[in-house]
């Protein structure tokens, strides 16, 4: 099956530097897919994607609860309007390839290309110590150093898992996030395919990181990978992902679920640069939980998408476990970013620190959303927030939705929020240094998200700062 590219029809709705965009991250591919299901979503899909994947019975029946969940279940009311995705309208597992290879030269030239586009072999080879692409509805490469297989560190695609893994995956899939939680992670668990499952041995340390890269190719799309984490005591585990997608005239949609174990000691640090272009609905269901001294960091770059809903939630479980959330995003024309995060401290001496930056540019809209809560039995609790906006221009909006509820006396929680707009007098003096304009609005905003950009690896670095630039061409003062 191939599918017709029309992206030239969409370069004034989007509002950005589409030729640009297309070359780097937002060129497609015509593929002749080894199998698409009927579309839209039914009963009858869901035993065909199980079908497909030849899974246990067990599986089966919880993609078909879920299913129902999902029919019963109202769309959200709060939040980003999503009125406008046609879930009969979108193919629900489409698969690239008839198998996976690990080799990357044995990929079909047409994946092979796209990913060559995008950097990632060649970021495999220098940075990471494992690395799998996801083209579509399948992961069709994977691979992991020896020297971590020979460690006991599994590192695959979940379908695999599910195949090879059976009791660790029955024994924690849907634990941490259940598929009664809301509608898309109800969706998720109907229609689940891909994602990564990453199982680290007790007192293994990984020294470089897991990677995975998913791309959305085909039009009318739905990606709904699913990926798993577990982190025995005292084990520590980087895992980076990122995501694009061509542009297209019609809507796809992208539906995650994370769910990560931080068992006693473990440390997790969890990193997204997400960059679906504007035709893309982003609504992922991300969340860890964090055993006594467990550590949990997630830090989220979001720059495209039609409209995001994001919230990566920490579960503080055990005594003295600590959660960390630092959150990007840029909402540019057309876009609304509804970003934030959740930390629950539900043991004594817990520690959180939640960090969000937006930038909003033309007629974007960024909204930082979190809730802290403080349980009664989170004795000496200790929890910052700090939420700060940037306005590019006067038709940017930017708000800040906080919820905090505090069940002791002893708990020291802290909140500051900031909202500002680009001075015109700071571009001036870039300019008379010979910065130009659009090169000194960028480097502002660098600046104002540099501390959590930071905390991103070096390659990670270098993509946020050209995805800074493309969000921002042609918006200077």
């Amino acid at each position: 099956m191939v599918f017709v590219n029309e992206q030239d029809a969409v370069a004034k709705e989007i509002g950005i530097d589409t030729d640009k965009y297309k070359q780097e991250y937002g060129f497609k591919v015509d593929i002749n897919y080894n199998y698409v299901s009927k579309k839209g979503l039914s009963e009858e899909v869901v035993k065909d994607i199980s079908r497909q994947k030849g899974e246990p019975e067990w599986m089966l029946e919880k993609r078909l609860e879920a299913y129902r969940i999902f029919a019963s279940k109202p769309l959200p009311r709060w939040g980003i309007d999503l009125s406008d995705i046609n879930f009969d309208d979108i193919y629900y597992y489409i698969k690239p390839t008839d198998k996976k290879v690990s080799a990357w030269d044995s990929l079909p030239n047409e994946i092979k290309e796209t990913f060559d586009k995008l950097g990632i072999p060649e970021a495999e080879r220098k940075i990471f110590a494992g690395t799998e692409a996801q083209f579509d509805s399948e992961v069709v490469y994977s691979n992991v150093k020896k020297a971590l297989e020979a460690q006991g560190v599994i590192f695959c695609d979940t379908d695999t898992a599910l195949k090879k893994y059976p009791d660790l995956v029955k024994k924690y899939f849907g634990t941490v996030v259940p598929a009664s939680d809301n509608k898309f992670a109800a969706l998720n668990t109907a229609v689940w395919s891909g994602g990564s499952f990453v199982y680290v041995p007790k007192g293994v340390k990984v020294a470089t990181p897991l990677q995975a890269y998913f791309r959305i190719n085909a039009e009318k799309a739905g990606q709904f990978e699913r990926t798993l984490i577990i982190a025995e005591e005292g084990s520590e585990v980087t895992y980076e992902e990122g995501c694009t997608a061509p542009i297209y005239l019609s809507s796809s949609l992208h539906s995650a679920v994370v769910e990560i174990i931080a068992k006693k000691g473990a440390h997790v640090r969890y990193i997204t640069v997400q960059n679906w272009s504007k035709n893309v609905y982003n609504l992922v269901t991300q969340r860890a939980f964090a055993e006594e001294d467990a550590h949990v960091e997630w830090i989220d770059v979001n720059f495209g998408s039609k409209g995001n809903m994001k919230y990566p939630s920490i579960f503080l479980r055990g005594a003295n476990a600590v959660g960390e959330i630092s959150s990007v995003a840029v909402a540019g024309e057309g876009q609304w970013q509804d970003t934030g995060g959740k930390i629950y401290h539900l043991a004594p001496n817990t520690r959180s620190v939640f960090s969000s930056k937006s930038i909003s540019v033309g007629n974007g809209r960024a909204t930082a959303r979190f809730l802290i809560h403080i349980g009664p039995n989170a004795v000496n609790a200790t929890s910052s927030t700090k939420c700060d906006a940037l306005l590019i221009d006067k038709d940017s909006k930017a708000e800040t939705n906080p919820y905090i509820d505090v069940k002791r006396s002893d708990a020291t929680m802290v909140h500051e929020a900031t909202i500002g707009k680009i001075r015109e007098e700071a571009i001036e003096y870039l300019m008379s240094r010979g910065i130009g304009p659009d090169d000194a609005v960028a480097m502002i905003v660098m600046g104002f998200i540099g501390d959590t950009i930071e905390k991103l690896p070096f390659d990670y670095r270098v993509e946020a700062s050209k995805l800074v630039k493309l969000s921002l061409k042609g918006k200077a003062l």
